[in-house]
């Protein structure tokens, strides 16, 4: 169920009988020659929908610009700042629980986004407002990403690659491909990432002149259709799974007891 195609009336339904939503969040930045910026949060966005529609859940709008100042020197990367994402993120996430959300799952697509969104989860756990918590698609399916690519890479590999050719498969510039593969980093365990255990970069580009990572020319729909079904089935597990659970499981446990004879 998308929140923007209902009346208020039928949101009402809703939250008399459910308390739990999806909100789907990633980026605009750069994903090589190949990839639109929109990559992040079109796979955000078609998960979340696709989870809400097979569940009845509900689904909020995506966020579409994330934390990416790692990828701000290529041409029309967007971001915001750490603090304002996550003020923008509390305080939407906020408005669902006056209406009735006490446990949301926060569907990413982007890694600049995960530390961010699970300290907003502990803001909105810590004061009682409700359960919050971040999930990554292809952190839900990892076996399956090492079964199907030697070197799937972090960022605009053929996973990503491959689950916009199944979502948006006119946005691959599939004639880039190799020049995506052959521009970029292949191997991220044959590159120099540390000093003497310090890691030693801030952005991508200081890594990768065209800002991507691993083998695209691996990437097909066939691959980003089984990637997507994989990690819409696990994502469905945890909705299922999250909306079983009683709130008071979910929220900060007590502070442990006292010692005895301490009177307090």
């Amino acid at each position: 169920m998308y929140i923007a195609d209902q009346t208020w009336p039928e949101l009402g339904d809703y939250v008399a009988e459910s308390s739990l939503a999806v909100v789907p969040l990633g980026s605009t930045e750069q994903h090589g020659p190949h990839l639109p910026l929109a990559t992040d949060h079109l796979i955000a966005e078609a998960l979340a929908r696709e989870a809400a529609d097979r569940t009845g859940y509900l689904c909020t709008p995506t966020v579409n610009v994330g934390v990416s100042p790692h990828h701000r020197q290529f041409h029309g990367t967007m971001w915001v700042d750490p603090p304002q994402f996550r003020d923008y993120v509390e305080s939407m996430t906020r408005n669902l629980a006056y209406h009735g959300i006490d446990r949301v799952v926060f569907v990413n697509a982007h890694g600049g986004n995960v530390q961010h969104l699970r300290e907003v989860g502990r803001r909105l756990r810590d004061d009682g407002t409700m359960y919050a918590i971040e999930w990554m698609w292809d952190e839900s399916i990892p076996d399956l990403v090492t079964d199907l690519f030697d070197h799937p890479g972090p960022h605009g590999g053929p996973k990503e690659t491959s689950m916009i050719m199944h979502i948006a498969r006119g946005l691959v510039r599939e004639g880039e491909l190799d020049s995506a593969r052959d521009g970029g980093v292949v191997d991220l365990s044959d590159d120099n990432l540390r000093e003497h255990g310090a890691r030693t970069f801030y952005d991508a580009i200081e890594n990768s002149e065209n800002g991507v990572f691993g083998d695209q020319t691996d990437a097909s729909p066939e691959a980003g259709e089984e990637l997507f079904e994989a990690a819409t089935d696990q994502l469905v597990h945890l909705l299922s799974w999250l909306d079983d659970q009683p709130i008071e499981d979910l929220l900060a446990p007590a502070h442990v007891d006292p010692q005895p004879g301490s009177r307090r």
